[in-house]
């Protein structure tokens, strides 16, 4: 999304939670089965999203299907912050001394900027996991903090980010898809960049998403696998491969099951793309009509109607002290900004 001059910092960061907690709670059944798929801990085996999501309702309960889900909304808030910091570093470091920045730099810092944001918060992600594997009849963690400290006791600090190295790794394809994706928009559409509605904007970034997941997803199966595994749970936190390592986890993958193993849950994650960003456009927006109606711009919530006699180009706080200019004739701010 474009930045607007007319949301506040505060009110941009409490759109884009609630578009992020929003998305990820409708679409957390998808995600369940996605990572139960990639450890290999389905129900009876089952295959496909729709048994796995099924076999863990008819074991644990309708709520088992939003294992995790917690504590992946409670790391929106702390990841997104590190992530808009970082990526604007990144970009100041790569932009010329003309101030211009290439589309693959521009990706790059973005990629980057991702990884940053995941290293930091990344044990929050492998708790995530780890709750999800878990049966919620007989938890082996009673939730996010009785889980970090358990972890911290039993397997150590590292255990915390064991399969980091996989997120950086898959990075790199990742930020190949993206580059790959957006050089053939222009001939996807038949037209200029600048020029693509809301919709063809939608469908881009599924596109992106699609093809983005797909190249990396291998490093991501093996990642949850990483940060399934442990001695301390049951049956080894269900993971169908014993591994030392990494590199031996590809291998151990591919040696028993076959390459296209490493896609296991790519079915479920794609169903999740259109849905979760449809959701998450929609509830940014919505919320963002909430914040312009306070703020004054708009008529109403409901509706883009521009409140009329009110300049759109002023921010916020010149909008509010031009207000109280007119109600008291003088200006209450000491330096004014208008």
């Amino acid at each position: 999304w474009r930045r607007d001059g007319r949301l506040t910092g505060g009110q941009r960061l409490l759109c884009a939670g609630a578009a992020g907690a929003l998305s990820l709670s409708l679409t957390a059944p998808l995600e369940l089965a996605t990572v139960l798929a990639q450890v290999g801990a389905a129900r009876g085996g089952a295959r496909g999203p729709w048994a796995a999501g099924l076999g863990v309702w008819r074991a644990e309960g309708p709520r088992a299907l939003w294992k995790g889900n917690a504590v992946a909304c409670l790391r929106l808030f702390p990841c997104s912050a590190v992530q808009l910091a970082a990526y604007r570093k990144f970009v100041i470091l790569f932009t010329d001394d003309l101030g211009h920045i290439s589309q693959w730099s521009s990706i790059v810092a973005g990629s980057l900027a991702g990884m940053v944001s995941t290293i930091v918060t990344y044990p929050t992600d492998l708790i995530k996991t780890r709750l999800i594997v878990q049966n919620l009849l007989e938890p082996s963690y009673r939730g996010i903090l009785h889980a970090f400290s358990t972890i911290y006791q039993q397997e150590g600090f590292l255990a915390l980010y064991r399969g980091v190295s996989l997120t950086v790794l898959g990075a790199l394809p990742f930020s190949a898809g993206s580059l790959l994706v957006y050089m053939n928009l222009e001939k996807l559409w038949n037209g200029r960049r600048d020029r693509f509605s809301p919709l063809q904007n939608f469908a881009n970034v599924c596109l992106a998403a699609a093809v983005t997941q797909t190249l990396s997803f291998p490093f991501d199966t093996v990642k949850r696998k990483m940060q399934a595994q442990s001695p301390h749970l049951p049956h080894h936190g269900g993971v169908d491969v014993h591994f030392s390592g990494a590199v031996d986890c590809f291998r151990q993958i591919v040696k028993a099951q076959g390459v296209l193993a490493l896609w296991n849950g790519l079915t479920a994650n794609l169903l999740k793309i259109v849905p979760y960003f449809g959701v998450m456009f929609g509830t940014f927006e919505f919320c963002k009509r909430i914040c312009l109606y306070q703020n004054g711009y708009i008529v109403s919530p409901l509706s883009c109607k521009l409140t009329p006699g009110v300049d759109q180009s002023l921010k916020p706080q010149e909008l509010r002290e031009l207000k109280k200019f007119f109600k008291t004739g003088q200006l209450k701010s000491k330096k004014p900004t208008l």
